[in-house]
């Protein structure tokens, strides 16, 4: 040690040296330490926002059981089956009283809920807003148990998005919606399960955990709105409000096996609406509901676009809900497509297209092929959802450890802009698709990149438009992601996400419908995806053991026409309906 101790000395270089080692020792171990108290932050937390759910899950359930004492007799599975429309007509009626309503479905969630792990809360507050309930039955919604996605503002509570940093800003008041919907006699009873930053198409967060499919519980509910389809497609709940950036109402709808609608963006107030960035402005967000069928869906808007929306948020356009439009039965000229260029599909989502497109012809209407015009849609998807690389992401992120069904995607963020376009530029000649998807990533590098990607928008909005108006078609038939995938998959095929997120990019309105399920055939016929490019064998992977599971079309319409795109809904429901009784 001494003489150690006098080359040091004697040496400046080995002075200098040793300076280094001793400040980069310094330097890792602040980082270590921030790191353990990070983590035990973050354990605290988890653990704190844990016992808030079972103590609001336990408080539900004793006040169920001192119901069910008091009233043995009420017929439960006669309520939980009936539809939005025919619970709401008996509501009004007073065959059904708020109370029985209420209680059934409490009960039902809280069954659900140990099944498929889809609520963060019960709210509380809506056992005092039943007691409280005008006894007038005004209101279209009157005495309807409704469920809410996380990240919908709700007085006094956090929407945590999954993440760490939000768990500390309960909202000052409820969202606009939530208003509305008490306006309308309807009670918020229970919030529902997100992934962690919303931005994925799964459902699972290191506070709640992993939401499960109510249809095969070795598979996902789908996501960001996925604690709400599980529940509603669990008999939970009746309808539910989600959000959509990218086909969060869409997928989670597609994967559980009911309806959703993404309205045209701007139709429904989002104010109250976390997100985990505000300001992007290029792939536009839209609040939707959720239900069993395409009625209740209506019956929803109908209740939402309402003078009490347009005075609470004055941004909304007055624009009341076009009866005519969805009650008419006119024949429709539709265009259709079952694939994107070099985006991954599984059979069932080519079967169900076609079968649809042959139901649809033999009901009167004209089916017309429709090419999406030619545009790389996952640069503008992408570039406009991650501007700026997926910086203001990561940094939202911090101080939370990433999910794993958020960690494929992640990993790519977390690359610098500069070293994406590098391994973009060399893995290009090899894989054209992949290099192309990681330039994409690296965001649009300034200011001037931004507004050249806003003028593609407003060019592809434009052209798409132009295209409808060629063809003369008014409604267009095309596949959403499904069946649902295996955990952890979600991550890794986020260019399914086309399917979905053209149609937040265009801000035309869109839904869901299931019209099938995976067949012996569809699951044989996924096994051709195991020696295709990357992306479909991991599909493979993905929707491998899905016989059984259900499979939906998507409808769009064009801005604006949020009733003719339900109404287009409806069509394709009743001729799914009508095909299965002949079946029997």
């Amino acid at each position: 040690m001494e003489t150690l101790r006098q080359l040091v000395q004697t040496d400046s270089r080995l002075h200098t040296v040793t300076e280094v080692a001793l400040v980069a020792c310094l330097f890792g171990g602040l980082v270590l330490v921030r790191t353990v108290r990070s983590r035990r932050r973050e354990k605290r937390l988890i653990a704190k926002l844990q016992n808030q759910r079972e103590r609001s899950l336990q408080q539900a359930e004793q006040r169920v059981m001192k119901y069910k004492q008091a009233h043995p007799v009420t017929n439960s599975a006669f309520i939980l089956n009936l539809s939005l429309s025919e619970l709401t007509n008996q509501l009004q009626e007073g065959s059904l009283s708020p109370e029985e309503v209420f209680y059934a479905y409490m009960d039902k969630t809280l069954d659900v809920q140990q099944k498929l792990n889809c609520c963060t809360e019960i709210i509380l507050d809506s056992f005092e807003q039943l007691k409280a309930i005008d006894s007038g039955k005004k209101g279209l919604l009157y005495g309807v148990p409704v469920s809410l996605k996380e990240n919908i503002f709700l007085k006094n509570s956090a929407s945590s998005c999954g993440v760490v940093r939000f768990v500390h800003q309960p909202a000052d008041d409820d969202c606009v919606l939530v208003k509305v919907l008490k306006k309308q006699g309807a009670i918020p009873f229970v919030r529902t399960n997100v992934p962690q930053s919303l931005l994925n198409y799964d459902c699972s967060n290191q506070f709640y955990g992993q939401t499960l499919n109510p249809c095969n519980l070795q598979k996902t509910s789908g996501g960001s709105s996925g604690g709400e389809a599980s529940l509603i497609a669990g008999g939970g709940s009746v309808i539910g409000l989600g959000s959509d950036i990218g086909g969060s109402v869409r997928i989670p709808a597609s994967f559980c096996g009911i309806c959703g609608l993404k309205p045209t963006s701007g139709r429904l107030s989002s104010r109250g609406l976390k997100s985990i960035y505000r300001g992007q402005k290029a792939v536009l967000s839209s609040i939707g509901p959720l239900g069993k069928d395409v009625d209740s869906l209506a019956l929803f808007m109908r209740a939402i676009l309402c003078d009490d929306m347009y005075s609470l948020d004055p941004t909304v356009p007055p624009l009341p809900f076009k009866e005519e439009v969805y009650r008419s039965r006119k024949p429709l000229r539709i265009g259709y497509f079952e694939q994107i260029e070099e985006t991954p599909a599984s059979p069932s989502m080519i079967r169900a297209v076609q079968e649809v497109k042959a139901l649809l012809e033999q009901a009167g209407h004209t089916l017309v092929p429709y090419n999406p015009v030619k545009v790389e849609m996952n640069e503008l998807a992408i570039k406009g959802a991650i501007s700026d690389g997926g910086g203001t992401y990561v940094q939202q992120l911090k101080g939370s450890r990433i999910d794993p069904t958020l960690r494929a995607q992640f990993l790519i963020y977390r690359i610098p802009n500069w070293l994406k376009k590098i391994i973009a530029f060399i893995i290009k000649p090899l894989w054209p698709y992949g290099g192309q998807i990681l330039q994409y990533f690296s965001g649009v590098g300034s200011v001037a990149g931004l507004w050249k990607l806003h003028a593609s928008i407003e060019d592809c909005v434009k052209d798409t438009i132009a295209e409808w108006q060629r063809l003369n078609i008014d409604v267009v038939l095309c596949p959403i992601i499904g069946p649902a995938f295996n955990f952890n998959y979600c991550g890794k095929l986020t260019c399914m996400a086309s399917f979905s997120m053209i149609y937040n990019v265009l801000n035309f309105c869109a839904g869901v419908v299931p019209v099938s399920i995976v067949t012996a055939q569809d699951e044989k016929n996924l096994c051709h995806l195991a020696s295709g490019s990357l992306f479909e064998r991991i599909l493979n992977k993905a929707a491998k053991g899905g016989e059984g599971l259900p499979v939906a079309v998507q409808c769009v319409a064009l801005p604006w026409q949020d009733e003719l795109c339900l109404r287009f809904m409806k069509e394709v429901e009743e001729l799914v309906k009508k095909q299965r009784i002949n079946e029997r």
